[in-house]
């Protein structure tokens, strides 16, 4: 099994923030970028995670980041941990998004749930006779009813179904199902023809250790499944 580590998922997309950046420029680019985090550093030294909460009193002033308590210092990988430690850390504190550092405890970036949450769909996990596919799509295209038939169509039925807002753009969804079976590439290929685009998906694949099994049960208490 090829092991994905932090440095893989590097989403380099989304920009840090300085110390010496204003709260309005904070608030600004959580907004741009659709993220409720975003990290601050000191020169390269990662120093903490602004969020929009931290912002609410402050918006309109002229105070830097430097002067806020920033949260989240010790919340951050390596560049060579494993994927699953992103998720653990991500579940633990409610993150979207993680921040990986070097050997010598510099900022190099950051990984977002959504970039890990496909990296964890490509592994072999065991879901017994079940499995689970993650779509994303814009608002109103979402309709239950209608990829509920798609599912049915194949000889399947949902068995739950969670809905969430995707963390990078406010106009779409992230749908989470569970399905009465393991065997989804009927199921996926019918929803990909209808235009629905699949981030990750799970079936009982293979024997998988009880870490893992750990991991990916932390996974779907964290998609509230």
């Amino acid at each position: 099994m090829h092991s994905i580590i932090a440095e893989d998922l590097l989403n380099q997309m989304i920009p840090p923030l300085k110390v010496t950046d204003s709260v309005e420029k904070a608030a600004r680019w959580l907004d741009e970028f659709h993220v409720g985090q975003l990290p601050v550093l000191d020169d390269r030294q990662y120093r903490g995670l602004v969020t929009e909460s931290d912002l609410l009193e402050r918006e309109g002033t002229d105070q830097l980041l430097g002067s806020l308590p920033l949260g989240y210092a010790n919340v951050h990988v390596r560049r060579d941990q494993h994927f699953y430690n992103i998720i653990e850390l991500a579940v633990q504190n409610r993150l979207q998004l993680v921040p990986v550092l070097d050997d010598q405890q510099e900022y190099l970036g950051v990984v977002t749930v959504s970039d890990t949450l496909a990296a964890f769909g490509k592994m072999p996990i065991s879901t017994g006779q079940q499995g689970i596919i993650v779509l994303v799509m814009e608002e109103r295209d979402y309709s239950l009813s209608q990829i509920s038939r798609y599912v049915e169509e194949n000889n399947a039925k949902i068995m739950s179904a969670h809905v969430a807002q995707d963390e990078h753009d406010t106009y779409r969804i992230r749908l989470t199902l569970k399905v009465n079976t393991p065997n989804l590439s009927r199921i996926i290929a019918t929803l990909e023809r209808f235009g629905y685009s699949i981030t990750a998906q799970f079936s009982g694949t293979a024997e998988v250790s009880e870490n893992e099994q750990e991991r990916f049960d932390a996974l779907l208490k964290y998609l509230n499944i």
